[in-house]
């Protein structure tokens, strides 16, 4: 079966576009990327073409560009070019070279997806580069997602010719007679991923002479395994947590008591705990509550009858009034606005009733930070924000949760539910009085 029909079938087994869509095509000049171009040409998909100088090996580079340049114009495809500088970028950074150069790459070509109207972006990846890949997530450590490889089809990044071998791409270009350009780079056993190419593998090749293909179907069965342990965990995830805000859950301590813990590593997967952190949360379940655990994107508090768990972005959130505006949301919480004549004092907590000429516009809304502090009613001293709050019992999780406003000059003017700032009550030299009415909307997310 020839190179075109077999590329025909698993564009339509694995559903990786329409031949109304346009598509954008990574092309550095080496056989890979030029066979993927020519197939997609040849298959009748609308195509354009990017091309990456990196500037790294001097006439080589340019050597690349000139012969992308020369076949898209051959093949009239529109062409993208763009020259980076990435060893500055990569010192600027602090990385290595060719991750400054995987994330130029793909942010530009993203860009240019954008701006070109293509759907999506091809990468010319075949078998050899995925059992590459997944020998180079085993050694350096890797569960069952490393495992897998590299997707068909990822967003907006399809990688067609994952049903060829190099041999087999080397086989295509030549009876196709495609130019191209070898990268004397990928000859190097300086990069980790050159010595499995060029030393590993082809050991194993000595044992298996089909080495690559059975392994590409070993491939196949941990993605499907995956996605049978994903479906069963995800139904678990539903089953045991409760979300009661956008990035807000709950969990019953009693329904995490006892669980297996590569369970419970899978359930908090997506929250980016670790094993060790889920080790010390397990043993703390029969403990004091008010533990807390971190991961770097979300909090994980340990009550009395439940766990909480938070986005930490969530606690971030900040919310501005501006002068004349009657309601204000932040996070569950609503607020209603209105000056007022009335100078009555109301007793209400969830009401406060502030000194208008005293305000500066826009006002902030915030949770709690470390440093805050107040001047309580009545009180000529101050006091943390922090002390007061676990005065009134409460606890981490609920005292981010508190509605902090302050002025426009930075000062605390009131802790919603509690008390206002004794600086900004109502004296009788009070001109106008500013009413803020906090309403709570609290409910569950399905």
């Amino acid at each position: 079966m020839d190179v075109d029909v077999r590329f025909r079938r698993y564009v339509e087994d694995y559903k990786l576009f329409t031949k109304t869509d346009k598509v954008l095509v990574a092309v550095s000049g080496g056989r890979d990327s030029m066979l993927l171009l020519t197939l997609l040409y040849r298959c009748g998909v609308r195509v354009e073409l990017a091309h990456c100088n990196f500037q790294l090996r001097n006439e080589e580079s340019d050597g690349d560009e000139q012969l992308v340049l020369n076949y898209a114009a051959q093949l009239g495809v529109k062409t993208y070019v763009h020259r980076f500088d990435t060893t500055s970028y990569a010192e600027s950074h602090k990385i290595s070279i060719q991750m400054a150069a995987r994330e130029l790459r793909y942010d530009w070509f993203e860009k240019v997806r954008k701006e070109s109207g293509c759907k999506y972006i091809a990468i010319a990846q075949h078998k050899n580069d995925h059992v590459e890949t997944v020998l180079l997530n085993l050694s350096r450590g890797t569960g069952l997602l490393g495992m897998q490889g590299i997707l068909p089809k990822r967003g907006k990044i399809l990688r067609p010719l994952l049903f060829l071998t190099s041999a087999e791409v080397l086989e295509a270009v030549n009876t196709l007679g495609i130019p191209y350009r070898d990268d004397s780079s990928n000859f190097s056993n300086k990069y980790a991923r050159n010595k499995i190419r060029l030393d590993i593998i082809p050991q194993f090749e000595q044992l298996s002479s089909d080495f690559v293909d059975i392994m590409n179907d070993n491939i196949l069965r941990f993605q499907e395994s995956q996605r049978v342990l994903q479906y069963f965990v995800d139904q678990k995830r539903e089953e045991l947590l409760v979300k009661i805000g956008p990035d807000d859950w709950e969990i019953a301590k009693e329904s995490i008591r006892g669980q297996d813990l590569a369970l419970l590593y899978f359930l908090f997967e997506p929250f980016g705990f670790s094993k060790n952190v889920l080790t010390d949360l397990i043993q703390s379940l029969d403990k004091e509550s008010g533990r807390v655990f971190e991961s770097d994107s979300h909090r994980l508090l340990v009550d009395r009858t439940r766990l909480k768990l938070r986005h930490k972005h969530y606690e971030e959130e900040v919310a501005q009034l501006n002068a004349g505006q009657e309601i204000l949301v932040w996070r569950n919480y609503s607020f209603t606005v209105c000056t007022s004549p009335d100078f009555s004092i109301d007793r209400n907590v969830a009401i406060a009733q502030l000194d208008y000429d005293k305000l500066v516009f826009p006002l902030i809304v915030r949770s709690w930070q470390e440093g805050d502090y107040f001047q309580p009613l009545g009180m000529e001293g101050k006091k943390k924000v922090s002390d007061f709050l676990i005065q009134k019992k409460i606890n981490l999780f609920d005292k981010r949760e508190v509605p902090i406003w302050f002025n426009g000059n930075g000062e605390l003017i009131w802790i919603a539910n509690y008390q206002i700032d004794n600086r900004y009550k109502i004296t009788e030299n009070t001109q106008k009085v500013l009413k803020l009415v906090c309403n709570i909307s609290r409910y569950e997310y399905k």
